[in-house]
């Protein structure tokens, strides 16, 4: 989960270990420009090039293209370059749809087709899961894709001013310069079309940082306020239920794959209890009340566990229990072999003693929603010592980026 998720700091998936890194550093230290052949995509979204036997990665590529790239950053094991010059385009490339492209670091993948972006991301995730998380060839995944344009309900804005022209946008790919832009065809249009009109509200003395949701029939929020921007609760819907939420809660942003989000994860199971760790307004927590006696959900964050508890009352959702601490501070009070627990943590992964108590207290059932590969994997290699995997689904929550969002249903093992 994340507005839009990036990789924790350190090597990129695919990166060596062996005894040959100075080696390899040694040989990149004397290049700067070279030519590379991509051989494919990666989780995150960077394709991958060699360059005698040493990764290169290399943003905004495709499988099958021929460049000439310049190195910007070299590691003992591994390189990072940017393109100079497409001398031959891979299958599936084309001319970018956005304007703003080339310079915004919002979209990692515009420059190819929309249904080869899933099909490459889809294996990168696989790939990182079978090797990081040491999971084998027969992982039970499939794939949901959804609308590739005009999907976000919500966005995070960045804004500079500079003698008196104030620029709304997004950071450029390489830097925090802020890249001004009038459009976003990502965002759903009733979101694209409050682009043009924010400078005029936002002044020298401004915010720098801005964020919006649409709720249902068009309903603005912005946080932080703004005079004359609209601020404060919105509504939307999802399935039979109604969430309230403001722009400063996380809320899954792809308008019509959100119902599949949570049919997958929440599921027909029902039964006595559940628990809905990281929970935020509710998503999983509502629909898991209409399946289960009782149901505890646990948000750290203080203003969403406020609308998670008033949605929880809206809906009638009696036997929902909202409680307002950080997983890490409660999970010990988890009960031994719950029957169900839902976790949908940042990108960042489950802590390692919330990976520890998961696995001593087994729930029957523990649902894993992920929106990075990397740390899905590392908690995955834990986790299935004590779990089978049933099911993933890989979501492409994320069309033009690099990113998917993974529900994985895990069953505890039966001792024996």
């Amino acid at each position: 989960m994340s507005e839009q998720p990036k990789p924790p700091t350190g090597p990129p998936s695919g990166a060596p270990h062996d005894s040959h890194k100075q080696r390899a550093g040694d040989r990149l230290a004397a290049l700067d420009e070279l030519e590379v052949e991509v051989e494919k995509l990666i989780a995150g979204g960077d394709g991958l090039g060699r360059f005698e036997g040493i990764p290169i990665f290399i943003p905004r590529s495709a499988p099958g293209d021929r460049l000439r790239i310049r190195l910007v950053e070299r590691r003992p094991d591994y390189g990072r370059a940017e393109i100079v010059e497409i001398l031959e385009p891979g299958p599936g490339r084309r001319e970018p749809p956005c304007p703003f492209f080339g310079s915004c670091g919002g979209c990692d993948l515009q420059h190819l087709e929309d249904d080869l972006q899933v099909e490459l991301k889809a294996a990168a995730v696989e790939e990182t899961l079978r090797r990081l998380g040491t999971l084998g060839d027969d992982l039970p995944s499939r794939t949901v894709a959804g609308q590739p344009w005009g999907y976000r309900v919500r966005t995070q804005l960045h804004i500079a001013s500079r003698e008196g022209v104030v620029d709304v946008g997004y950071h450029s790919r390489r830097s925090s310069e802020v890249v001004a832009v009038d459009r976003c065809p990502v965002l759903v249009p009733e979101l694209e079309g409050t682009l043009r009109s924010l400078p005029g509200f936002l002044g020298e003395e401004g915010p720098r940082r801005l964020d919006l949701l649409v709720g249902e029939e068009g309903a603005l929020s912005s946080a932080p306020v703004v005079p004359g921007l609209p601020h404060g609760e919105v509504r939307l819907r999802v399935g039979e239920l109604d969430f309230g939420l403001d722009a400063r809660c996380f809320f899954q942003a792809h308008r019509q794959l959100l119902p599949t989000l949570v049919e997958t994860a929440v599921g027909s199971w029902g039964g006595g209890e559940a628990f809905d760790l990281y929970a935020g307004v509710g998503l999983f927590s509502l629909p898991l009340a209409h399946n289960y006696e009782r149901v505890t959900a646990v948000e750290g964050d203080r203003v969403a566990a406020r609308f998670a508890r008033r949605n929880a009352r809206s809906n009638r959702c009696k036997q929902l229990e909202v409680i307002s601490r950080a997983v890490e501070g409660w999970i010990d009070e988890l009960p031994e072999g719950a029957e169900r627990v839902i976790v949908d943590p940042p990108r960042s992964g489950l802590s390692r003693p919330v990976r520890t108590v998961l696995g001593k207290k087994a729930p029957a059932r523990l649902t894993y929603v992920s929106c990075h590969a990397g740390t899905l994997a590392r908690d995955l290699r834990d986790l299935t010592q004590v779990f089978s995997i049933e099911d993933l689904v890989l979501l492409d929550l994320f069309p033009q980026t690099g990113h998917m969002e993974v529900v994985a249903q895990l069953v505890r093992r039966e001792a024996g």
